[in-house]
């Protein structure tokens, strides 16, 4: 092409010219014509490479469980707050490449098979529920129970205390669940699927009827299958990486009050693929004013 316009700015510009050269005399032409500081506008814009990595620098300090993909989430959602142009997840990979700020691989080993789905398309269709362990630095434990829904991933209720699982504690949950979801509400104005394990808290005759009483339908999973109820555990799994592990637990006292900020936190910052690395409250807002089905299958 370039080979072209320069004949034609010799004085030859011909079809033949352009015939023998295999190139559009219509796009040689257009060539022609364009002025001297002519810009090509397609693209995206040159982006600051040092101001990017600072800022990944700045959000890999602040969270430094998070790997490359919430990252990328979160640095983001900052840039969308400030009008920019979103950073493409390959290019922060490289930069905490360079700079050595990826997580190491955790080793997979054999996993059992599971054929079902946890994840459901609308939001209270189905919570699943659950608890896990703390061990304080001098020897306390808390032991905390809470629910979870299956498609927008917030962490919807929780009950923390020294003391073991039990099925008034599961039922505290079931009701502030329902209470956080509907207000005052005496029952659920649908069937919503109440899925956990088969700990005694949840199987016992109480807990179930209490359950239906508040419009919810008690399942549990099959027996040695955890990953029936996959979606709490892999809650409980990040609740440990990304706030039990990296802040202080001296005691119970001291956890207790810091649990209701680290649910707060989750489920107003954590990044999730299964959203579009939105958090839990982003996906709710978002769902709310398009009236959109979740977008987790």
């Amino acid at each position: 092409m370039a080979c072209a316009l320069a004949v034609i700015r010799g004085g030859r510009a011909t079809a033949t010219v352009c015939r023998v050269m295999k190139v559009s005399r219509s796009q040689v032409c257009a060539l022609k014509a364009r002025p001297s500081d002519w810009k090509d506008g397609r693209g995206r814009p040159a982006i600051d490479e040092e101001e990017v990595r600072l800022q990944i620098k700045d959000l890999v300090v602040q969270r430094p469980t998070y790997g490359y993909p919430r990252i990328t989430g979160l640095l983001n959602r900052i840039r969308r707050a400030q009008a920019v142009a979103p950073i493409n997840e390959k290019r922060v990979y490289r930069i905490m490449d360079q700079c050595s700020w990826l997580l190491c691989r955790a080793p997979i080993g054999p996993q059992p098979r599971h054929e079902g789905k946890v994840a459901v398309t609308q939001s209270d269709r189905r919570y699943c529920s659950d608890g896990f362990e703390i061990g304080c630095d001098n020897g306390e434990k808390v032991r905390v129970t809470f629910s979870l829904d299956c498609c927008d991933r917030e962490a919807i209720a929780f009950v923390a205390s020294t003391g073991g699982y039990t099925g008034e504690i599961v039922r505290d949950v079931m009701l502030a669940t329902l209470q956080a979801r509907f207000g005052k509400a005496d029952r659920a104005p649908h069937e919503i699927q109440w899925l956990t394990d088969n700990g005694s808290g949840y199987i016992a005759h109480e807990t179930r009827r209490f359950a239906r009483e508040l419009g919810f339908t008690p399942k549990t999973t099959s027996p040695r299958s955890p990953q029936s109820n996959g979606m709490a555990e892999s809650f409980v799994n990040t609740f440990r990486r990304d706030y039990v592990r990296i802040k202080p637990t001296p005691d119970a006292r001291t956890v207790l009050a810091s649990l209701p900020e680290w649910f707060e936190d989750y489920n107003e910052v954590h990044p999730h693929q299964a959203l579009k690395m939105r958090s839990p409250r982003e996906f709710r807002n978002v769902q709310f004013v398009s009236h959109s089905p979740c977008p987790a299958l």
